[in-house]
Formats: C-alpha cells, sequence, structure tokens
C-alpha cells in the first residue's frame, strides 16, 4: 500500500529532480506525507532524497534518470552494514576496478558486511540501488564512493544480490533487507564521480580532496539533507498529536467541580496544561525548522560545516521533542489515544526510526559536543543588566537567560577537560566531559528554537504576536526553571524570581488555555485525516461542543 501511495505521489509531483533540490519542498513533503502513511514517507525520503538526490549531486549528463522521474523503478540507498553503522567510514563492502575489461566487481566480503537494513525486497516492482563501497584499483583502496546497482527487475533479483527480509519493526511497515553482493559485475558508468573522485576508463583515479574520509562525507552529503527530512517527519506527525489531543479535550465531556456539571475536559488545568506545554514546543521545533532549513539552502562552503552541526542538533532535538510530545498527548486521550485510527500511537512508534535514522541522535549530538567544545561555539557574555532590573517576563531577558545555561555548561564541559589527572588518556577526558557536552547540546538547541519562535512575533499581526509572546514565555520559563539552581548560584536570578517561577508560568499557562484550539488550527491539520475526530462522536464540532456544555450547565442549574 505505501509503495503504491509513493506512486500516487510522483504523478502528482511535476518536477521529481526540483523536489529533491529543494530542501524546503523536500522537507514539506515529509512533513504532510509522514502523518498520512509513515512507511510511505520513508520510501520517498529514500527514493528522492538518498537515491535520487544523489544520482543529481554527482555527474549525471549522461545518466538516464526518467525511469526514477517516471518511478518505473523505486530507488534505494545502501550504506550502512551489519557491523559498520555510525562507522560507516569503515564499512567492508568492495567495489574492485578491472582495467582489462573497465568493469568493478561489486562484492560482500563477510556477514558484517551485508547492507543493512534498506528496502530492497521485491515488494514495490523492480528497484535499483546507490550502494556505497570501498573503491579499490590495483589493490590500492581509494576510500568510499557510490555506485549505480541494479537490484532486481520484474522476474526476481538479479545474479548475485542476496537479499533477506529482516523482521518487522515496531514503527513504519517497510520492507527492510539484509543485502549482499557476490561477485556482482557493474559498468565503468555505475560509479557516482564528482570532483571528490573521479576515475578514467583506464583506471586513473583523481580527487580534490585528499582525505578518503572527506571523500566519502562528500559521497553521502545526502545524509545531511535526510536529516532535515527526518525533522521534518516528526514535525508533521507531532503537530498531527497535539491538534487531535486539543480537538479531544475541547470536545469530551466530563464532570466539573459542582454536582451534575459537565465541562470539556480542556477545562481543567490538569488537563490542559502538559498540551499547551505541548503547544510551545511544537510551535518552536516548527520554526527552528523553519529557520535551519532557509540556512542550508543559502549556506555556501564557508558556512557549510557550521550549518551541518546546526542541522544535526536540530534533528536530534526536534525528533526527541516529538518522542515526548506525542507521548503527552497520547496520554491526554485516554484510551482511544491508543486506536492507530487516531494518529498518535502509530506515529509514536514510527517517529522511533527518526530517532535512529541519517545519524542515530545520541552519536551525532555526541559529534556536535566535541565540535561545540573545540571551537564551533562561543558563548554570549552575560547580561550586564543585574538580574533584579529586569522581568521575566520580559522574551529579550528570557532568551538571555537560556543563553546562560549554554555558557553554565560549555564551561563545566571545558573544566571537565583540563581535569587533573587525565592528561594522556583521550577516552578519561572525553568521558568526563561529554555529560556536560550533551548538556550544552540541548541548552543550545533550546537557545535557538526559542530564538526562532520569539523572531516569528515580528511578522505576524497584533493579536497573533500576543499568543506568539506568551508560547514562547512558556516554552522559555520552562528551561529556566529547569535550570533555576544553576542561574541563581550564577547570580543571573535573584531568590525572588525563582520563588515567582511557578507563579509566571501559572499566568501565562492560564492566559493561552482559551486560544489553545485557535493555535492547533494553524497546524492546518484537515478534520478528515485519519484519526483526526478524536472524541470518536458523530459530531465534534466545537460549536456542537459549547451547545453541549450550555445544555449541561442549563441541567446543573
Amino acid at each position: 500500500m505505501s509503495y503504491r501511495r509513493l506512486r500516487t505521489v510522483a504523478e502528482a509531483i511535476p518536477d521529481a529532480r526540483a523536489l529533491s533540490r529543494s530542501a524546503s519542498a523536500l522537507t514539506a513533503l515529509h512533513e504532510w506525507a509522514g502523518p498520512a502513511d509513515p512507511g510511505m514517507a520513508t520510501l520517498a525520503s529514500i527514493h528522492y532524497n538518498l537515491f535520487l538526490g544523489s544520482l543529481l549531486d554527482h555527474d549525471h549528463e549522461d545518466r538516464d534518470l526518467e525511469p526514477y522521474v517516471r518511478m518505473d523503478r523505486i530507488g534505494t540507498f545502501l550504506c550502512t552494514e551489519a557491523e559498520h553503522g555510525n562507522d560507516a567510514v569503515n564499512m567492508e563492502t568492495t567495489a574492485e576496478y578491472h582495467r582489462d575489461s573497465r568493469r568493478f566487481v561489486l562484492d560482500t566480503p563477510g556477514p558484517g558486511a551485508a547492507k543493512w537494513m534498506p528496502n530492497t525486497s521485491l515488494t514495490g516492482g523492480p528497484k535499483d540501488a546507490v550502494v556505497a563501497a570501498r573503491l579499490l584499483v590495483d589493490g590500492h583502496d581509494h576510500g568510499v564512493f557510490l555506485f549505480l546497482t541494479p537490484l532486481s527487475d520484474e522476474r526476481g533479483h538479479l545474479p548475485g544480490v542476496r537479499v533477506e527480509r529482516l523482521p518487522h519493526t515496531s514503527g513504519a511497515p517497510v520492507d527492510h533487507c539484509a543485502t549482499t553482493f557476490e561477485q556482482v559485475s557493474l559498468p565503468h558508468s555505475a560509479m557516482l564521480q564528482g570532483d571528490h573522485g573521479r576515475l578514467s576508463p583506464d583506471g586513473e583515479f583523481t580527487s580534490s580532496l585528499g582525505s578518503p574520509r572527506m571523500r566519502f562525507l562528500r559521497s553521502i552529503g545526502r545524509v545531511g539533507m535526510g536529516k532535515l527530512c527526518m525533522s521534518g517527519y516528526s514535525l508533521g506527525a507531532t503537530r498531527q498529536a497535539v491538534a487531535v489531543a486539543v480537538r479531544h479535550g475541547a470536545a469530551r465531556l466530563t464532570a466539573g467541580m459542582t454536582r451534575g456539571q459537565r465541562v470539556p475536559l480542556m477545562a481543567h488545568r490538569s488537563h490542559h496544561e502538559p498540551l499547551l506545554d505541548a503547544l510551545a514546543t511544537t510551535y518552536a521545533a516548527t520554526l527552528l525548522h523553519r529557520s535551519v532549513v532557509r540556512q542550508w539552502e543559502v549556506a555556501g562552503t564557508a558556512e557549510r560545516e557550521e550549518v551541518e552541526r546546526l542541522v544535526a542538533v536540530t534533528k536530534g532535538w526536534i525528533t526527541w521533542a516529538a518522542r515526548e510530545t506525542m507521548t503527552t498527548c497520547r496520554e491526554r486521550c485516554g484510551a482511544k489515544g491508543l486506536l492507530l485510527t487516531q494518529g498518535i500511537a502509530g506515529q509514536l512508534a514510527a517517529n522511533e526510526g527518526t530517532i535512529t535514522a541519517e545519524g542515530d541522535n545520541q552519536v551525532i549530538w555526541v559529534k556536535a559536543a566535541g565540535e561545540l567544545l573545540m571551537g564551533g561555539f562561543t558563548p554570549k557574555p552575560p547580561s550586564e543588566t543585574a538580574p533584579e532590573q529586569r522581568s521575566l517576563r520580559d522574551g529579550a531577558h528570557l532568551q538571555d537567560l537560556m543563553a546562560d545555561i549554554e555558557r553554565v555548561w560549555h564551561e563545566r564541559a571545558r573544566t571537565r577537560l583540563r581535569a587533573p589527572g587525565t592528561r594522556g588518556n583521550p577516552m578519561v577526558r572525553w568521558n568526563g566531559a561529554v555529560t556536560p557536552a550533551l548538556e550544552l547540546v540541548g541548552a543550545h538547541a533550546h537557545r535557538l528554537a526559542g530564538e526562532a519562535l520569539l523572531e516569528a512575533t515580528d511578522r505576524v499581526a497584533a493579536e497573533e504576536a500576543e499568543r506568539l509572546h506568551d508560547l514562547h514565555r512558556l516554552f522559555a520559563l520552562r528551561q529556566v526553571a529547569a535550570h533555576s539552581g544553576e542561574l541563581l548560584a550564577g547570580e543571573r536570578l535573584t531568590a525572588e524570581q525563582v520563588r515567582r517561577l511557578p507563579d509566571e508560568i501559572e499566568r501565562v499557562v492560564a492566559s493561552l488555555e482559551p486560544h489553545a484550539l485557535a493555535l492547533v488550527e494553524r497546524f492546518f491539520v484537515p478534520e478528515e485525516l485519519p484519526g483526526s475526530d478524536p472524541a470518536g462522536l458523530p459530531d465534534a464540532r466545537p460549536e456542537t461542543r459549547l451547545e453541549a456544555v450550555a445544555e449541561s450547565e442549563r441541567n446543573a442549574a
């Protein structure tokens, strides 16, 4: 079904090449396809981004891409191996070039080198793949490059291609497989070439990069875009979950505080406060993602490393936040939240894939943490204005406090790196620093998300700006409250301000509650989407809900 839906999407796309080249279009596809069918979104991500995008990013003028544009053949991407996931640069699959025949021989040297776990089964029709393999010429290893490899046709898998279906995962139903190659012959044109690596038909290798690692990273550059796509899918699923949960709370009636009274679930602070937190986080995450996509699209060579780190930080924060937010929304929908047709429980399971895909969150955050500590980040200096002269209702002050939190963790991690007795033992040094360094990455993501949300208040009408200011205050106050001890010890908050934090949060929650339904309608999650009638009632429209409340109050009176 997901493959059929993928072809339906393909028929509606006017220019598949333009889609694959555009970060904003490609991530938008994931935001909307994911909530409809996470399996289809996964297949679209592989075909349009990893496969077709890789072909377009390399020399392709003489390559016929029409079968992939029309989706006569499905494209897939084979990089990681059974024993080489996040250390894929050390993969074992080889593509040995033979000068006499001018052909490559693609081979899997052992079980640990099986490509794991792309969608290479016969489901969905004929498929081709770009396969990451070590380029060997006359016994010399030039590093990892991509090779366009036919996998199957209408009759089955091609000679030398061995495919084993893997057990089902808990998330999206995709035909994950383990794939190996036994002396598969490929023409010279199979190698995806560019300035980072070219091989002449005579077997002469040239590259603008001296490092095999850099050649590999350039070859699989589409993984960076993939992080943006995974974040986009999580955002779409999160917005749907929040919309379903808030609509459910607005439509479902429950006991009030007096005999016979019936009120919506959302009338209770214990019900709506967690959802308002989820709403604030989702707004911040969406606006952060928009900002990062724009930066990705305009980044030049000089900015690419910094932007790629920003993409990794954003991907980890958004997909982890999606898990937490969707869990909250599922619980607020009670037993109905367990139904797959409600659009939350299934998405919650599928979101686990985004946390691991295109770079495991923990691993890419560890890498980002090291880069932030070693010159990739300069903490903002503390404000010269005394904290007692600033207000917890001032968005700029809240942003400064979140910058203070960054500085706390940055200083702590740097101190740990220089701890006495660790000289000459890099593992001990890093193990001592990694925990505060990861806290730094999380604080960095929070500040950037808050910044994106606060900046959005300047782009909307006054009434909407007030709501966004409230969302920003709630989002920022939660982060400040979680680190209030450090801020107090560092004299960035006064004791009185720490005592007032719960009341400030209460004030902004009370201000937002009447607008929760209107705020989720800005997500444009359609009522007719499967699972979007959260109350399971014949008519859960807001006006019907209000009529029911009025009738309940009349009966109580």
